[in-house]
């Protein structure tokens, strides 16, 4: 086991009076409070350590029954039954009703082990909550990328008070009605009910400045002009997350995220499927008996196919290279090219005349294969 030295942490001595842990504990607080050290977490950390350290120290009474139990914990295993006492009188001696646990040993060394009584029911400060955002994008903004200003409304760091909830150069003091602890305790029979102090919420601490621009909730609802990049290949309902440029948190906790979903505009000729493209291409009967080259667009630039003589509607050709980028990895999907022979539904005279001459002289049946296996 082993506990926190809280006269290492702020910085003074055991023979200090309790004004000049004060003055010590505030200029601690003024070097390390989230005003100055945004996004700061070891500062964070640190400010949390030496608030725990003078909700203790500032306390005569707490500090008084916290030397004690460093002496007598430097004493070893035994410290406290060399003393004499025994198991049933630390109720008593500790009155450990006051810290809302259940058991005197569970107390005593929670406090040894963290640094101080564990505060079950304190308020955590909460994660911003994170944002979605659906934007819209042509068939070629998905293709390619865009870089693009968006109006975020959210609920972010008061402009004031810089999220501390305070106002500027003052700062937060120890709940009086709860020590610092967060809960407080009653007495019911014999056993202590511990619920969430009243008058913190939880927090432990209390703020007697409020910001007046934000009523010391630390943060303000704003439009945030924001700067987004998207990556080129993103298809529609794609979701693109953007770290910490979500709602702020409470108090110097982290921002949440921002969750950009795509919405992109479908094209007249072009359909994605993943990372390639696909196209159904028309061709006439006589290009498809024939043959032809036919130059047709890509979302790129456009390329000649070659179609080859006797080919058949449904056939399909790709073309490698020519699809939408891949998100995940490098490179290009393919293009799929799918042919549909166009059966013309209305014929001219001589159109008429020039189909029966071929039906006369052609010599292939489509169906003789398929009719002559029965």
């Amino acid at each position: 086991m082993e506990f926190k030295d809280y006269y290492r942490i702020l910085g003074v001595d055991k023979s200090t009076t309790q004004k000049e842990i004060k003055k010590a504990y505030r200029k601690l607080a003024q070097q390390y409070h989230p005003d100055v050290n945004k996004n700061n977490k070891e500062a964070e950390e640190k400010f949390k350590e030496i608030s725990v350290a003078y909700s203790i120290l500032g306390d005569k009474e707490k500090r008084k029954r916290y030397d004690e139990q460093v002496r007598m914990y430097s004493q070893g295993p035994f410290g406290f039954q060399a003393k004499g006492f025994k198991p049933e009188d630390f109720q008593t001696i500790w009155n450990f009703q006051e810290f809302g646990e259940s058991s005197a040993f569970e107390s005593i060394f929670d406090l040894f082990k963290t640094g101080g009584v564990r505060n079950r029911r304190t308020k955590v400060p909460k994660r911003g909550n994170d944002l979605t955002y659906k934007l819209n994008l042509s068939f070629y903004e998905a293709m390619k990328g865009v870089t693009t200003k968006i109006n975020v409304s959210a609920n972010l760091a008061c402009n004031k008070c810089k999220g501390a909830g305070t106002e500027p150069g003052t700062f937060p003091i120890t709940c009086p009605n709860c020590n610092g602890r967060g809960v407080v305790s009653r007495n019911q029979g014999f056993f202590s009910i511990s619920q969430t102090c009243p008058r913190c919420l939880g927090q432990g601490i209390i703020t007697e400045h409020p910001c007046t621009k934000c009523k010391g909730t630390g943060r303000e609802r704003r439009v945030r002009k924001l700067t987004v990049k998207i990556p080129a290949g993103v298809k529609n309902g794609s979701k693109i997350r953007f770290k910490g440029m979500g709602e702020s948190g409470d108090k110097g906790s982290p921002s949440g995220d921002l969750y950009i979903i795509t919405k992109v505009k479908s094209h007249p000729i072009f359909k994605r499927r993943n990372s390639d493209i696909l196209i159904d291409l028309p061709i006439t009967f006589t290009e498809a008996a024939l043959g032809t080259n036919i130059e047709i667009p890509t979302p790129n630039k456009k390329i000649s196919l070659k179609i080859p003589a006797g080919s058949q509607s449904g056939k399909v050709f790709r073309i490698r290279g020519n699809g939408a980028p891949k998100l995940k990895r490098s490179g290009k999907g393919d293009m799929l090219i799918k042919l549909k022979v166009v059966t013309p539904d209305k014929l001219s005279v001589k159109e008429k005349r020039l189909f029966m001459d071929l039906e006369r002289v052609s010599k292939s049946d489509p169906r003789k294969k398929m009719f002559n296996s029965h």
